[in-house]
């Protein structure tokens, strides 16, 4: 694995690219490019105060106040064949991890649970190449189940699809897709070698084609350089995604990056603000890792700094925070919760 860059920026061009970002992203709203969110992920720490506020007023001029809150739920967990190198649900890792199918009576409960949260988003998850049609099959059991008995868009993030599968998704009416890009695409093979990083941004493509929302998000502290890291934000902007989750790695036991280490609090922070600047309109979510790379303090942090979406609750193989947690933390900070607006 490569090692992350360790210059930072000096005060002085530190609020300097802040200037530049405050008349493009917030009074323009123009993202950043690849070589200025580079400095961004390069600032001192006594400059991350600042970047954090610009992100935080530039998400509330370019997305508004209000806050999404989102649950998720794996419907098949574990015995993956593919070999991203972060992720425990790989069936070729001695990992912990064993292949679980979730009933659908099982799923309904869950998704009223979440919309009890007052979630606005249900995401199905599972953990294959790609549905095969008896996957299929039971995801449109599911969803016709869940909206006989909850009010909530329902999200799904079922791996690379073909074009029939992507046009039946919309057909029964999922009103988000969720494909990851990851990684850089310089960096993705170092961490994926089962399939390419083009493969993943057909099926976003085919997402946003057949006018479903693209949740389509990053995962950051696998050993990249933080000009990978500005790369990965370039290259989401240019994707144009509805929503990016922006998780943190948790190395889990028997992968490849087991030993990898927590990224840094205050990278964390630079990060989050970078990936706002370069996509000042799209719905940034707190996701997985958060709670070990921020801790309390740093997830308020966040959500003074650019974040406008939280994952509540647990994740597919982690455990997050409680969801009353960032609930009454929400409240706290005065964010209103987004109300469920069903996309017809």
């Amino acid at each position: 694995m490569t090692t992350q860059t360790t210059h930072r920026t000096p005060a002085g061009a530190a609020y300097a690219i802040l200037d530049i970002a405050r008349e493009q992203v917030l009074e323009r709203g123009e993202g950043l490019n690849e070589a200025q969110l580079v400095e961004i992920l390069q600032l001192s720490d006594e400059a991350i105060p600042a970047a954090m506020q610009l992100a935080h007023e530039v998400r509330l001029k370019h997305c508004g106040e209000d806050v999404e809150v989102e649950g998720i739920i794996s419907i098949k967990t574990g015995g993956c064949p593919e070999d991203c190198h972060f992720c425990s649900q790989s069936g070729l890792f001695d990992s912990p991890v064993r292949g679980v199918w979730l009933d659908i009576p099982e799923l309904v409960k869950a998704a009223k649970e979440t919309a009890a949260t007052g979630a606005t988003e249900f995401c199905i998850v599972a953990a294959v190449r790609g549905p095969d049609i008896k996957l299929m099959n039971q995801i449109k059991f599911a969803i016709d189940r869940i909206n006989e008995e909850v009010d909530i868009n329902i999200a799904c993030s079922l791996g690379m699809l073909t074009q029939r599968q992507v046009d039946q998704l919309a057909e029964w009416g999922v009103h988000r897709y969720n494909h990851n890009l990851e990684t850089a695409r310089s960096y993705f093979p170092e961490v994926v070698t089962t399939h390419s990083y083009e493969e993943r941004l057909d099926t976003c493509n085919m997402v946003k084609a057949a006018g479903m929302e693209l949740c389509c998000g990053a995962l950051i502290g696998m050993g990249e350089t933080l000009e990978q890291r500005a790369e990965l934000a370039a290259q989401l902007a240019a994707l144009e995604p509805h929503e990016v989750p922006l998780n943190f790695l948790n190395p889990r036991p028997g992968t490849p990056l087991e030993n990898q280490g927590i990224m840094d609090g205050k990278d964390a922070l630079r990060a989050i603000a970078a990936f706002r600047l370069a996509m000042p309109r799209t719905v940034l979510r707190y996701a997985g890792g958060r709670e070990l790379t921020l801790g309390d303090l740093g997830t308020r942090e966040g959500l003074l700094g650019g974040i406008n979406a939280v994952i509540v609750g647990n994740y597919l193989t982690t455990l997050g925070r409680p969801a009353t947690a960032d609930l009454n933390l929400l409240v706290e900070l005065n964010m209103p919760i987004k109300e469920l607006q069903k996309t017809l």
